[in-house]
């Protein structure tokens, strides 16, 4: 299957987290304009993205999750997993760590990276965190190739730069700072602060 659009491969996401819902609730098949009514988009965006992925459904029934899932799985996910660490135990660092413990089979954070000693050697959600001097060590004997950045911006530039050097392919960053990649690294970048201001703006009194 040739490279997917970004959109897409986000609703892939979102689309597999609300069909192990379902099938957790014992629900077995789903009509497009369900799943499109529990994401608020379209049914038809719903059946293009899926016709794009080579799967179709039934008048009838409808999809079937379970089938969904699976297929899903297999676009998204490597073969052998993939390994994140964490950049920075701060709040945001741990929240992440605990929330996302457990949620995936093929990609599983396996270390955690600060400088301040109280949280060195600790274990966070079963994640061991280690100094950051030895970012590129761990990342290269661990093949992780993921990492998800939660330290202040002033060292984000500096702490992306290591990364790519330690072989990172992609960086998911949650500082307020720009970053620069190059092309062969896939960079996400996420403002809380922006998408608070962006919800503000839209349910002020005018």
């Amino acid at each position: 299957m040739k490279k997917l659009p970004d959109k897409t491969v986000e609703r892939l996401s979102q689309y597999r987290r609300t069909l192990l819902i379902a099938l957790g609730s014992g629900k077995h098949h789903i009509f497009s304009h369900e799943l499109a009514a529990m994401l608020h988009i379209t049914s038809v965006q719903v059946r293009r993205d899926i016709m794009l992925i080579g799967y179709s459904g039934t008048l009838r029934q409808g999809y079937d999750v379970k089938e969904l899932i699976e297929i899903i799985g297999k676009i998204i996910d490597s073969k052998d997993g993939q390994k994140v660490a964490v950049i920075g135990i701060g709040n945001l660092g741990r929240a992440i760590i605990g929330y996302f413990s457990g949620k995936r089979t093929k990609l599983s954070i396996v270390a955690g990276f600060d400088v301040n000693p109280d949280k060195i050697d600790r274990v966070y959600a079963g994640v061991w965190c280690y100094n950051l001097d030895r970012l590129a060590e761990i990342i290269q004997k661990e093949n992780i190739s993921i990492a998800v950045l939660t330290v202040p911006a002033a060292d984000a530039t500096q702490i992306a730069d290591q990364l790519i050097l330690a072989g990172i392919k992609g960086i998911l960053n949650f500082t307020p700072r720009p970053l620069n990649v190059p092309s062969n690294v896939y960079l996400e970048e996420y403002d809380m602060i922006t998408s608070l201001e962006k919800l503000a703006y839209f349910v002020k009194k005018v």
